[in-house]
């Protein structure tokens, strides 16, 4: 194809490419067409087809968390709207996506003037799919011409990599086409916030108040501090405290799991015991980047004043509240002052992190099966965590989850390398994993690693074709209990005690699925695997596999209540 100008579509391109951008996740359609042929033939950037909205809206989300910003291309209305769930989850979580969409044009506008058209995928109000992604986005933008659109998606951009959020941009259909001169030059950068300096004392000292008085303080990371490159930051706190720290399940992996000062990621009741005792006993607990969510109640409720917390949202010291103090600056002058203080570092080490076979045997419950073969969820975590640390690999994948009893269980997993646990932790999508899987492994250059309950994978199970077109080597580990178990967990905890009389609600049991026949059809490599001697068979031969997923059906009882998952549903 003969590129005749350097158009809208080839302006925004190109500012993506340079913000390390080289996938965009695509669902085709006739109003967004000029973009997508911009797309095709655009040098640097590779078209990722993907099979349904949701499927390219997780993985760009995936995307964005591992490489700082993604991109999904999408059809008006129809596509958008479906994606909407997706894009949603990235602003909660904090990861930057740009949603590119095209709507009717100039001509397409004067016809229904004219004659009262309804034009297709639209609801009649043709700033309906602006108005609604302006909820989830940080800045929308609708081009109704090629004047001024360097700026305008200049400004989008920032807003997305200054906040860690999406954002929506629109053109009229044939816009996308239009010539955009000059070529964009200089890389964009995200804007740089700076704190008033009284209030920045203020907090400051408030906060250094509180902590010089503890003495059991804590650090609780999270995932802004990822997001926002401020993890170097966090990890000289840590060395000039001596503090311990945790995170939350949104924010594990913000550091390296290593070293003597991870005490492990908290959870609340899903966490193991050392770690709910360190948290519970602590009595000033630093809160930096996290976004605290009502799987926190007991948290928030015990310990708001013992809390000093920055996000990029809010300042706060006990019940103080400072404004127009940014978390950088923040964490930038507690630093100074821990530097300053001889007592510090405090000679403080964490429990012990739990050898093989813990900490997967203590919460593994098979009263209804005594036979040591039997996979229940933490042997599962206990033997193929125990694989990927014997062949050197947890440096080399990247965990994707949704809502899940299988994201809890994880939770109490050691060792992982930065950035290597995405899970839809806040806004808890049940099938985001499997979606995620794509992005992930294609934004972080890593081996996308997924566990998935059987009542996700089936929501997203078309994602396993999007891997397999794109010769992705992802593992899809799929628990197959034939029933959505977390949310029974909270609907009727009881029924998963022994005994017929104790059954579960008609409306959370799943249909059985062939899953070596779906494998098949999908072009993935199919594994099931019924007992523990058949798990740790099957690991080597999935790892082996180079450019062709995996779908590996892994059989638990029906009745399989991981401890972690039924300390959250008796304690919540």
């Amino acid at each position: 194809m003969q590129k005749q100008a350097f158009t809208v579509a080839d302006y925004l391109l190109t500012r993506l490419k340079q913000l390390n951008v080289t996938e965009v996740f695509q669902i085709p359609g006739d109003y967004v067409k000029n973009f997508t042929q911009a797309l095709e033939y655009f040098d640097g950037i590779t078209t990722i087809g993907c099979i349904n909205e949701l499927d390219a809206g997780y993985a760009a989300d995936a995307y964005g968390r591992t490489r700082g910003l993604a991109a999904v291309s999408l059809q008006y209305g129809v596509s958008t709207f479906s994606a909407l769930n997706a894009i949603a989850g990235a602003y909660v979580e904090r990861s930057p996506v740009v949603v590119i969409s095209a709507t009717p044009g100039a001509d397409d506008r004067r016809i229904t003037k004219m004659y009262d058209v309804l034009y297709h995928h639209s609801t009649g109000n043709l700033r309906c799919d602006q108005e609604v992604f302006a909820h989830v986005t940080v800045a929308t933008e609708t081009l109704s011409t090629s004047a001024g659109a360097a700026e305008k998606i200049d400004n989008l951009l920032i807003a997305a990599i200054t906040h860690k959020r999406p954002v929506y941009i629109e053109c009229y259909e044939e816009v996308w086409g239009e010539p955009c001169l000059p070529p964009p030059d200089k890389v964009l950068k995200p804007l740089k916030r700076s704190s008033d300096p009284l209030a920045l004392e203020n907090a400051v000292n408030q906060a250094w108040s509180q902590i010089t008085a503890a003495k059991h303080p804590l650090i609780f990371a999270g995932v802004e501090v990822l997001r926002h490159g401020l993890s170097g930051l966090l990890q000289d706190i840590i060395d000039a405290s001596g503090f311990l720290y945790t995170t939350t399940s949104l924010g594990k992996t913000v550091l390296d799991e290593g070293g003597d000062k991870f005490i492990g990621t908290y959870s609340d009741a899903a966490s193991i015991d050392s770690v709910r005792n360190l948290v519970e006993k602590s009595d000033c607990i630093l809160t930096l980047g996290a976004i605290i969510t009502d799987d926190y109640i007991w948290f928030v409720e015990n310990k708001y004043a013992d809390m000093v917390l920055a996000t990029t949202e809010q300042i706060r010291a006990g019940y103080f509240i400072y404004q127009e103090v940014t978390m950088e600056d923040f964490m930038d002058a507690l630093l100074i002052r821990f530097k300053k203080m001889n007592t510090y570092p405090l000679e403080v080490t964490a429990p012990p992190q739990p050898r093989y076979p813990e900490p997967w045997l203590s919460n593994s419950d098979p009263w209804w099966d005594a036979s040591p073969q039997t996979i229940t969820y933490n042997r599962f975590f206990q033997h193929s965590m125990q694989f990927l640390q014997q062949q050197n690999l947890l440096d080399q994948i990247v965990m994707t989850f949704g809502i899940s009893s299988a994201m809890y269980v994880a939770t109490n997993a050691y060792g992982l390398s930065q950035n290597s646990f995405l899970a839809s932790a806040a806004w808890q999508i049940i099938g985001y994993e499997t979606g995620a899987a794509s992005g992930a492994q294609l934004g972080s250059g890593k081996r996308a690693w997924t566990v998935a309950g059987d009542g996700g994978f089936m929501m997203l199970c078309q994602s396993l074709s999007t891997l397999a077109r794109n010769k992705l080597n992802a593992v899809i580990f799929v628990m197959s209990n034939t029933v959505y178990a977390i949310e029974q967990v909270y609907v009727n905890i009881t029924s998963f005690e022994p005994g017929p009389e104790h059954t579960f609600n008609a409306f959370d049991i799943l249909p059985k699925w062939d899953y070596l026949a779906l494998a098949q059809a999908y072009g993935a490599a199919g594994f099931r695997v019924t007992t523990i001697d058949e798990l740790n068979a099957a690991l080597p031969q999935i790892i082996a596999l180079t450019n062709q997923p995996a779908l590996v059906e892994v059989v638990i009882p029906e009745k399989d209540l991981p401890r972690q998952m039924y300390r959250l549903g008796t304690e919540s």
